[in-house]
């Protein structure tokens, strides 16, 4: 007699989600629906759509302050401006690098790390990224909730922080209006999340129209109540010298770390384009153009402020459109909530550009037999309303610090992926291989990780860790610092080039000779190996040349 399965085995397989049939039980925590390979029908991505996904992504509070953060560091206006367009520019660089990856072999980051860091090493920078994405994914919502906020006000001024009864105690971060706020941000960006990838890109393009517009209406409004655009345009720098040329490069980096997340997760969009040239010359201009405009609007709107109220300037945007609720009748206030609406619009894209995507796909990797990109989003958004990012964001805190050091770690993984795709591999993947667990597999290396990866990895955050330890107050030395403000250059330098020095010493399997990628070979990628067709043959790969 069959023994009936128990409640839990069940419910088990009630929630599994959708995989194909026969795979082993090892495959099984390797793989599901959403990440095999892109299938031709879902490669709906092309280069319009990538220029509306950064152009929408550009538009966001971030952005529009990094570059003023510049100016107070003591750089002049333009200065500010040149870092934003090399900064963006070289990270527009790695961009394409990472996301040619995707677009050829129509996988994401989690899969493609597993040909550097093995099957089962991939999964601590896959944690990694996703709880970074978790935790900023609360972030962004908190900042989006202060939109709110101010759409609100705008429609009822007597929406208030000041006369509000406040629940919350002083030292929390926030308060009541505060948190309604955050909390109807955060349920109302619930719906973006069920959509599919593939087809939230009209997301973004409905945001590359919308948002711009109402930042521009936003820069002629602040030039015109100023009667101009400022003395911050006729401001020299303050700094000079050394300190000047070294704020240029932090300005510049800045600039690049800004993207580190970005840098690493891009093959999760890039997978859907419809043929790599489609994610390649779309992201290299765009990325630039669409920041450096940004900051350009953010640096004039903020130099006007002190035209208008007097005073240093207004550098964040939010706390400049509370100050026009203040000032006017109901048509500034409905210019303040539309401009408002926008913002919210612009973090909405934001985070589900690079969070709950980016945690959905990780997550995906880390539980595929429970968990889909939909469901990791949501648990994504769950985690991000629970870690109560208003504490993190007090004025006591040190998160931001913290925050832009992770691009160290971000940069060791980028070095490795990109070395090992690049210039230890030249291009060539065994895709069906990179789902499966066997000890023969060229990507299982020692019990499923590869060492020359760790080593690679740890060398690229050693070197910035003693320049990270002046950055949050400690006495280091002075190379140390300076070594530290080219952190994601460091990082990244010294772990690509220590993984590729130890694979030329320690070759590894599955490389080719010349550069060779195979990815537009693939139509419909089925992982569940039979004892009727071999890999290549059941990839639909017939890769020729030489490899070893």
């Amino acid at each position: 007699m069959d023994e009936k399965p128990s409640a839990l085995s069940r419910f088990a397989k009630r929630i599994e989600v959708d995989a194909e049939p026969g795979l082993t039980t090892a495959q099984l925590m390797l793989t599901n629906h959403d990440l095999k390979p892109v299938e031709p029908a879902r490669r709906q991505w092309g280069p319009w759509n990538f220029v509306g996904f950064w152009i929408a992504d550009s538009f966001n509070i971030n952005t529009w302050m990094i570059s003023s953060s510049m100016v107070v560091a003591g750089l002049s206006w333009w200065q500010s401006w040149l870092c934003v367009w090399i900064g963006y520019a070289i990270a527009g660089v790695f961009i394409c690098l990472t996301g040619r990856i995707g677009a050829t072999y129509h996988i994401g980051f989690p899969v493609v790390a597993r040909s550097s860091f093995g099957i089962w090493g991939a999964l601590w920078p896959i944690f990694n990224r996703a709880a970074m994405a978790c935790i900023w994914y609360g972030v962004q919502s908190y900042i989006g909730g202060h939109c709110v906020y101010i759409m609100i006000r705008a429609i009822w001024t007597s929406w208030d922080r000041a006369t509000i009864p406040n629940t919350f105690s002083a030292e929390s971060g926030t308060t009541t209006a505060d948190y309604v706020s955050f909390f109807l941000f955060w349920f109302c960006s619930l719906p973006a999340i069920w959509f599919p990838v593939h087809k939230v890109r009209h997301l973004f393009t409905v945001k590359a129209y919308f948002v711009p517009c109402a930042g521009i209406a936003f820069l002629i409004w602040a030039v015109v109540r100023a009667g101009g655009v400022g003395p911050i345009v006729r401001q020299p720098a303050r700094a000079e010298g050394s300190e000047l040329a070294w704020q240029f490069v932090k300005g510049v980096m800045s600039s690049i770390a800004n993207f580190a997340t970005l840098i690493v997760n891009d093959p999760d969009f890039s997978r859907f384009a419809g043929k790599p040239r489609d994610a390649l010359w779309s992201q290299l201009f765009t990325i630039p153009i669409g920041f450096a405009v940004t900051s350009f609007i953010g640096i004039i709107v903020s130099s006007s402020s002190t035209v208008i109220y007097g005073g240093d300037p207004i550098w964040d945007p939010l706390v400049l459109l509370e100050k026009f609720i203040d000032d006017g009748g109901s048509g500034q206030r409905f210019g303040v909530f539309v401009i408002a609406l926008a913002f919210a619009l612009a973090q909405l894209g934001t985070n589900i550009a690079a969070n709950s995507v980016s945690a959905g796909t990780d997550m995906t990797a880390l539980f595929p037999r429970f968990i889909n990109i939909r469901r990791g989003g949501y648990i994504c958004a769950a985690v991000g309303l629970a870690m109560c990012p208003y504490n993190l964001l007090t004025s006591s805190n040190q998160f931001t610090t913290y925050l832009s050091a992770y691009s160290v770690f971000l940069s060791s993984i980028a070095g490795v992926i990109i070395s090992d795709y690049y210039f230890v591999r030249r291009g060539y993947l065994e895709v069906k291989e990179l789902y499966d667990a066997r000890k023969s597999g060229p990507y299982y290396f020692h019990f499923g990780v590869h060492w020359r990866a760790y080593v690679a990895y740890v060398a690229g955050i050693l070197i910035n860790v003693v320049g990270f330890a002046g950055a949050i107050g400690r006495d280091v030395p002075i190379g140390a610092t300076y070594i530290y403000n080219l952190n994601f250059f460091c990082g990244f330098i010294i772990s690509s080039g220590s993984y590729w020095g130890l694979c030329k010493i320690w070759p590894i399997p599955a490389v080719s000779d010349r550069w060779m990628e195979v990815g537009d070979e693939i139509d419909d990628l089925r992982v569940a190996y039979d004892s009727q067709s071999g890999s290549q043959e059941h990839a639909g790969i017939n890769s020729g040349g030489e490899m070893r």
